[in-house]
Formats: C-alpha cells, sequence, structure tokens
C-alpha cells in the first residue's frame, strides 16, 4: 500500500473540527475527493503531504508513520515520495520550462535516481502530456494556462514519486481543455508504482477515477 490514513481529525482555530474519512492507496489507485469550499480538502492533502502538523490520528507513506517523525523527516518524505500539483501551480516565472520541471527532483537523491537524463525524461512527459519538445527552452509566462496546468504534473511525475497530490487542477480550465488533460494525466502516471489523488467541487471529473470519496460528508 502505498498511502493509509486513519482516524485523521483536525481542528481550525476558529474552533471547527472536522474528522476525516479513512484513505487508502494502492499502486494505480485513482481517486477523487469531492466536496463544497470548506470541507476540508486542501487541508486533507497539506496533512498528506507534511506540510501540516497531524493533530489526532495518523498518516502511513512509504511504510513510514507521520506521528513517529520530525519535520525534517517529513520534509524527506515529501521531496521523495509526493509530487503536488498545486491549485496556483507554483511556477517559477524567470525559469524556462525545462528548469521548472527540473525542480521536480532537485531536492530528491531518491526521485533523481529513477531517471537516466532530467533532459529525456522531460522531453517524454511533456510529449506524453500533448506538449512539443520545443517549448522547453521557452519562459512559462509564454505558455497559456492549459500549457502550465501540464508543465506541473510533468513536474510532479519526474522522477515517478509514488503518490501524485492534486489540489483543483482543472480550475481555470475549460470543458475540452480539462477532458483532454485527465485523458493524458491517468495515461501518464505509472499505475505500476504510483498512485492519483485530486481533490476537486467539480464531480464531472469522476469517470476519470476509480474511487469518488464525498468530503461534504465528513462529520464536522
Amino acid at each position: 500500500m502505498i498511502l493509509k490514513t486513519s482516524n485523521l481529525k483536525y481542528k481550525y482555530q476558529n474552533g471547527k473540527t472536522i474528522n476525516f474519512p479513512d484513505v487508502g492507496l494502492n499502486p494505480g489507485d485513482k481517486v477523487l475527493i469531492n466536496g463544497v469550499s470548506g470541507s476540508g480538502k486542501t487541508t486533507f492533502l497539506n496533512l498528506i503531504a507534511g506540510a501540516i502538523k497531524i493533530q489526532d490520528g495518523d498518516i502511513e507513506l512509504a511504510s513510514s508513520q507521520y506521528s513517529l517523525m520530525s519535520s525534517s523527516d517529513l520534509d524527506k518524505i515529501r521531496a521523495n515520495h509526493i509530487g503536488y500539483v498545486f491549485q496556483t501551480l507554483n511556477l517559477i516565472p524567470f525559469l524556462s520550462v525545462l528548469e521548472n520541471i527540473a525542480l521536480g527532483v532537485k531536492f530528491s537523491k531518491t526521485r533523481s535516481a529513477n531517471i537516466d537524463s532530467i533532459d529525456q525524461e522531460a522531453v517524454r512527459l511533456v510529449e506524453s502530456l500533448g506538449l512539443d519538445k520545443s517549448i522547453l527552452n521557452n519562459s512559462v509566462n509564454n505558455l497559456s494556462i492549459g500549457q502550465q496546468q501540464r508543465v506541473a504534473v510533468a513536474r510532479a511525475l519526474l522522477g515517478k514519486p509514488n503518490l501524485i497530490l492534486a489540489d483543483e487542477p482543472t480550475s481555470a480550465l475549460d470543458v475540452d481543455s480539462k477532458n483532454r488533460f485527465l485523458k493524458e494525466l491517468v495515461q501518464t502516471f505509472d499505475p505500476s508504482s504510483q498512485a492519483i489523488l485530486m481533490v476537486s467541487h467539480d464531480l464531472s471529473l469522476a469517470p476519470y477515477f476509480d474511487t469518488v470519496i464525498d468530503f461534504g460528508k465528513a462529520n464536522v
């Protein structure tokens, strides 16, 4: 199993408490978390990414229990085993497309060891995501939103991290671009070693996933 969450509970500063449903992902799993704004979707991803400290319950990723780990250990887990597609993309505007993609393995010897050549793997990823390799030397500022989204996914996939986390990645795309993007994503990840966990308020994405979890029904 790649990911297992158990009895996670999070209390916000305003006193609101969310009890998250338990989630387990094996290699090849594609899970969509659906829910209205404020249902805790992004908080859940940030807990899994180790960006927010666990208050109650536990998370196990790559056979490591978060409750037993220090902040620096969690940083290593995130760098080595998680590829994160942020809603705001977090691309670096003064870097080229290739340089942005290469950031996916900059802080991980584990992910770096999974590829022979960053340049060749970047070409493979952008082409599998429907982009032409000629964009690699371009500034990301010269790309459309849809193209930038694919660059962010290529960065997350580089070095084959076990878990791909995606936070509302299609929110800025039109219907055609959204469907094309999701088809390319599920065809590009490696089901033998990777799993996808995506959050979205958009239930029209459900056909691309094996399982849909409704956070609108989480206990609050």
